[in-house]
């Protein structure tokens, strides 16, 4: 459900995208920013933190498509969608009137006129917007129904909200599980357990961390949007791992056991047979990600890394090498399919 803050905050130009931004953009915005902004990467600095807050609730409420939804036409009603005025003799209490005709009222000469008294308070929010997208309000007794085509609820203790959060983590952290901490004005402090394997952009709901709920109603839940950064060495193919290994020629060409770093800070030694060219793939098992009884393998693509500069002897052996190979066309093959 919408936060009351909505109608003061514009997720939009906080991400700095427009508002037909698609899902690609916002990602890519958000992932910049969180980069730049990340706590990590600016120890100490107040402003950096809360402004990296204030892009991961922007983020999570423009990637979800029902949040977007809803924030949409609350940020539209506050444009100029719905007229404020004074209720009841004297202006005693204060109504929301004339709301979208499109959520169910009809605002115009002949049309549902509803109203949403207060008796004095400051109007709510989260009532007005259970009426608008199909709930009953707090005043509403057993079996009633809203003012909206009858889509009512039975009154009760209402469930906490769900809470949308997101937080980046490094490669490593994601392969192996990791713990973070969150921190909200709301909820306080959270450590949450980012289990083994967890993938770019996946979610996590965490059952019963979100808002309160009223006595006897469970807590909402903490819904958490993972971002992982990328590595300079290894990759992610699903639950395998993936890096370039580079060989040298003669490796290539000869064969050679080498070795092959692992995300662990390790290495394994591979075989690499004679005549190996630039691009096959060497899978090593069991060296990727661990998800419960499963574990992804490792594959490393060959190299073949061309030296930039011999030396004279090596010259000599390679222009040896070109005269015993005289004669032979490694495109020949080539041409003959293409046109074929």
């Amino acid at each position: 459900m919408a936060s009351q803050d909505w109608f003061e905050k514009d997720f939009y130009a906080i991400l700095g995208v427009p508002q037909d931004a698609d899902a690609a953009t916002i990602k890519k915005t958000y992932r910049r920013l969180a980069r730049t902004m990340h706590p990590d990467h600016n120890v100490g600095d107040t402003a950096a933190e809360d402004r990296f807050k204030e892009i991961g609730e922007a983020y999570a409420v423009l990637s979800d498509p029902e949040q977007r939804r809803e924030y949409d036409a609350i940020r539209a009603m506050s444009h100029g969608g719905a007229r404020f005025t004074a209720g009841g003799p004297g202006g005693a209490g204060a109504g929301f009137e004339d709301i979208f005709s499109a959520f169910g009222g009809a605002g115009g000469p002949g049309g549902q006129r509803v109203r949403f008294g207060t008796g004095g308070a400051p109007p709510n929010l989260d009532d007005i917007l259970g009426q608008m997208f199909g709930g009953a309000g707090p005043g509403a007794g057993p079996g009633a129904a809203g003012g909206f085509g009858g889509y009512g609820a039975p009154a009760g203790p209402r469930p906490g909200a769900d809470v949308q959060a997101s937080t980046s983590i490094g490669f490593r952290d994601a392969v192996e599980g990791s713990t973070v901490t969150l921190s909200s004005p709301d909820l306080g402090r959270i450590n949450v357990r980012i289990p083994a394997g967890v993938k770019d952009g996946q979610r996590i709901r965490l059952r019963g961390k979100g808002r309160r709920g009223d006595p006897g109603a469970p807590a909402g839940d903490l819904i958490l949007t993972v971002s992982v950064d990328k590595h300079p060495v290894f990759g992610r193919e699903g639950d395998n791992l993936t890096l370039d290994l580079p060989v040298t020629f003669a490796e290539a060409a000869l064969g050679a056991t080498v070795a092959v770093p692992t995300l662990d800070g390790g290495s394994v030694k591979v075989k690499v047979a004679p005549g190996t060219p630039s691009g096959r793939v060497l899978r090593l098992k069991g060296r990727g990600v661990k998800r419960g009884d499963h574990t992804g393998d490792l594959l490393a693509k060959v190299q073949v890394v061309v030296p930039q500069r011999l030396t004279d002897e090596a010259r000599e052996a390679v222009e040896r090498m070109a005269a015993a190979e005289d004669g032979h066309d490694p495109r020949a093959e080539l041409f003959e399919r293409a046109r074929s």
